[in-house]
């Protein structure tokens, strides 16, 4: 697990509005995955008004529901002025930025950008879900989110750890 700070990425406004904290999940099947992963980490640090906090280490999984190779995971932790819409179409615009392409659902993936947490907002739009709804139920996203904290609450579902023994079949593998 990486802790870092990018304080040129913040980017903040003084007087603006209060930072939230976001967590973000990272996957790719595509190409050279773990360095699309390693880049696309740094590529949201350098997000306006955004700043990277914290970076889990990287997960091999195969994929559920999905074709392709396995993933390469990974769950960052950001602090960002940005509404969580504004930060869902950076997300966006960066997986395009890295070739991603949506031929069907469930297709494999150059990179793949979920926004997971928002503060402790539940949102539930055309575009975006927030928490996103099935991250209880795979290991790439709860064990890597639970590395950068065990205690951490999703909101209208309750402690994140509890949800653990139900992904305990899914095989995961930690790459660094």
């Amino acid at each position: 697990m990486t802790k870092s700070f990018n304080h040129a990425a913040s980017n903040t406004t003084a007087g603006s509005q209060q930072a939230l904290c976001a967590y973000i999940g990272l996957g790719a099947n595509l190409g050279d995955a773990q360095a699309t992963i390693l880049q696309a980490i740094q590529r949201v640090a350098t997000l306006a008004n955004t700043q990277l906090s914290a970076s889990s280490s990287l997960f091999v999984s195969a994929p559920i529901d999905a074709d392709g190779s396995d993933y390469v995971n990974a769950v960052i932790q950001v602090k960002t002025t940005l509404s969580a819409h504004a930060l869902l179409k950076c997300l966006q615009e960066l997986e395009r930025a890295f070739g991603r392409e949506r031929p069907y659902h469930h297709a494999p993936r150059t990179l793949d950008l979920d926004l997971l947490l928002f503060g402790d907002q539940k949102i539930c739009t055309e575009e975006l879900t927030v928490p996103h709804p099935r991250m209880t139920e795979r290991a790439f996203v709860l064990l890597p989110l639970l590395q950068l904290d065990p205690f951490i609450h999703i909101p209208g579902k309750g402690d994140a750890n509890q949800f653990a023994p139900a992904i305990a079949a899914q095989v995961i593998r930690k790459l660094v």
